[in-house]
């Protein structure tokens, strides 16, 4: 159990925009920052984080919240992960107290495989450094490649002992359950036999952004041709080798910096350029290029340059993974380096000025690189010449932006000395083809969809009460302990009968007037979730007079304040677009705060006046007796005239 004295000092420390910066590339968009969602797949930045609130909103999936909440949601941590992520990263002394038996026992089943993990981490590393066998066999190997001490530490390296259980008997002494042990692919379990899945090999533990260890890739270092030279671990709960990148921990800061990511295919790639200098540098470690990956390059930059070896599956491999770079919208280059090399053994040979200096000299655009590379295939046969051409085309087709894609045509068109119409006319009908197969794929989707949007055009398009309810809410969060001069209305009869109202001015601050006045009318909230906010804010206003929503939101279950932070970070969304329309009017930059909560009940009140004019128009024509029909008018048209003093007083007009 984590004391309350540490959760406290995090959030006092944390600064939430550094931490979601190291996931998300974040750019300055007035006093909030914006970045694409970390949580769907999304080319325009709806992700915001207000640094003076200490809160995140994600548009496109509707989640939000604290620094807290971002981790949980993001990394799948629980929450006293996330207190410890936090407070390791600010170098807060935790306190605690120590787990039971079982309260380990307790713990869910993913976090128990990160456990087991962590141990398996721990357990290659001690092997490799601390055992005669683990230095003579895996730290020669790992000196042979010129890895320092280091960077064998950083990347924490390990070796697996050549026996066939050192690890599973070591785990299960110390009291992991064999269950896990298997699930995380680190044991196998055959029948009443066990076995150590990475026997003999030199360890390289894959991380996740936040730097958990998800699974493992181990090397032989035997000659044994039955046995493949790398193994990874097997698909599990927590590892999903198709969403990794193998050293994005150490490079996604460096990434966003630099706006660039370098993609290499080995773990020794990346750790040899991270050791000489260039750290903005990933892999996708024995699988083939996928989305979900690009994807999560994509959260930190939209410029990826793919470093290949010089041998002809190398350049194949790179070229298709080109094209799928392409049809994430990303923007992509490439650099081969010498024949013999590749980067692992370029990068060990060169300086840090060295290397980024050829890499600088050599990048080219994918265009001028498939056209360089396919031609040498071709060698002047005009067949193949033309297959190359449509090759080309093909890469550019898959290109969302129409400007880029025009731009490319040229390019080509410059290259290959073949006509720009040609040209275009290949692209259309690429592109028709894969429309129709699109078309053809969604056309049952779009039947579904249809009936949904008429469903859906049927229902009112703005739900007032539900919009006024949310900006009282609003309100309390933003002003609720301020003191403001409010002008009540008194309704009086005047000298001829009328009924008037005399403004009367008085103090009082934000909650006191809003609660008072609610409570006056009898005025309940019609969603349950605001009514739930709205008993706690009140409670919370009553007793704190320093209220402040970045320390209120730390205290409150996850549902309520997922729910605040999309009140607080939709305001410049909702721009008075088409409030006014429906008679909601919005606080504007030019307003008080008292004018803006008064306009607010104000609305309320009118709304609810319209609601029963509603229902007792609906009774008029019910009736069929004419006495009683004289009653119910007379009650329709005093709130009439209730209804005009109200907006009288809004300076709307009716």
């Amino acid at each position: 159990m984590i004391h309350k004295s540490t959760v406290d000092a995090v959030f006092e420390t944390a600064r939430l925009e550094e931490v979601i910066g190291d996931f998300v590339q974040l750019k300055k968009a007035g006093s909030n920052f914006k970045g694409l969602s970390p949580f769907s797949d999304e080319r325009t930045p709806s992700f915001m984080v207000s640094p003076v609130k200490q809160i995140w909103k994600d548009f496109s999936s509707g989640k939000g919240g604290n620094v807290v909440a971002f981790l949980m949601e993001h990394e799948h941590f629980t929450y006293p992960e996330a207190i410890k992520y936090l407070a390791k990263k600010y170098n807060i002394e935790i306190e605690e107290t120590e787990q039971t038996d079982e309260q380990k026992q307790q713990a869910d089943e993913r976090e128990s495989m990160y456990l087991v993990s962590e141990f398996a981490n721990t357990f290659f590393q001690n092997s490799l450094l601390k055992t005669e066998q683990g230095k003579a066999i895996g730290l020669s190997y790992f000196k042979e490649r010129g890895f320092t001490d280091e960077t064998i530490k950083k990347f924490d390296l390990g070796y697996s002992p050549d026996s066939w259980d050192a690890f599973t008997s070591e785990a299960i002494k110390k009291g992991y359950q064999l269950n896990y042990l298997e699930k995380t692919g680190l044991t196998i379990v055959k029948e009443e036999k066990q076995f150590d899945r990475f026997k003999g090999r030199v360890m390289f533990p894959i991380q996740s952004m936040s730097g958990r260890v998800l699974g493992f890739g181990g090397r032989i270092l035997t000659n044994d041709k039955k046995a493949a030279k790398y193994l990874n671990s097997p698909e599990s709960d927590i590892y999903h080798k198709s969403k990794v990148l193998y050293g994005i921990y150490h490079a996604k800061q460096s990434i966003a910096k630099e706006d660039n990511c370098y993609l290499v295919e080995g773990y020794t790639d990346v750790i040899q350029f991270n050791q000489t200098g260039v750290k903005n540098v990933v892999s996708s470690s024995g699988t083939a290029l996928t989305p979900d990956q690009i994807r999560l390059i994509s959260r930190l930059t939209k410029n990826i340059t793919v470093l290949f070896d010089s041998d002809a599956a190398g350049m194949r491999a790179s070229i298709r993974g080109i094209d799928l770079i392409l049809e994430q919208g990303m923007n992509v280059k490439v650099c081969s380096f010498p024949e013999g090399e590749d980067p692992d053994s370029f990068a060990k040979q060169n300086t840090l000025e060295e290397l980024s200096s050829y890499l600088e000299d050599n990048i080219q655009d994918f265009i001028s690189f498939k056209a360089s590379l396919l031609q040498q295939e071709s060698k002047n046969d005009p067949i193949k010449k033309a297959e190359l051409v449509r090759d080309m085309v093909t890469s550019i087709s898959k290109i969302p932006d129409v400007i880029k894609r025009e731009i490319y045509v040229q390019e080509c068109s410059r290259i290959m000395d073949i006509s720009e119409d040609v040209l275009f006319d290949t692209l259309a009908q690429i592109r028709n083809v894969d429309a129709k197969d699109q078309r053809k794929q969604q056309k049952q989707e779009h039947k579904s969809l249809e009936v949904v949007k008429t469903e859906v055009q049927k229902q009112p398009k703005v739900n007032r009460q539900y919009i006024l309810e949310r900006h009282i809410i609003k309100a309390l969060l933003l002003y609720g302990v301020q003191e403001e001069e409010f002008e009540d209305l008194i309704m009086k009869e005047n000298e001829e009968g009328e009924l008037v109202l005399e403004p009367e001015i008085h103090t009082a601050k934000v909650f006191e007037k809003i609660f008072l006045d609610l409570q006056d009318d009898e005025i309940e909230f019609t969603d349950q979730m605001f009514k739930d906010i709205y008993a706690i804010l009140i409670e919370e206003l009553n007793l704190d007079t320093e209220f402040k929503i970045e320390s209120f939101i730390n205290k409150i279950p996850p549902e309520i304040a997922s729910e605040i932070t999309e009140i607080m970070m939709t305001e410049d969304r909702y721009e008075l677009h088409r409030w006014v329309d429906v008679e909601i009017h919005v606080k504007q930059k030019t307003d008080s705060v008292s004018e803006y909560v008064n306009n607010i009940i104000l609305g309320l009140r009118g709304f609810l006046i319209d609601q029963k004019i509603n229902e007792l128009s609906q009774e008029v024509k019910a009736q069929n007796i004419e006495n009683n029909n004289m009653s119910v008018l007379e009650d329709i048209r005093d709130y009439q005239t209730l209804k005009k003093l109200l907006y009288r007083k809004l300076n709307r007009v009716i």
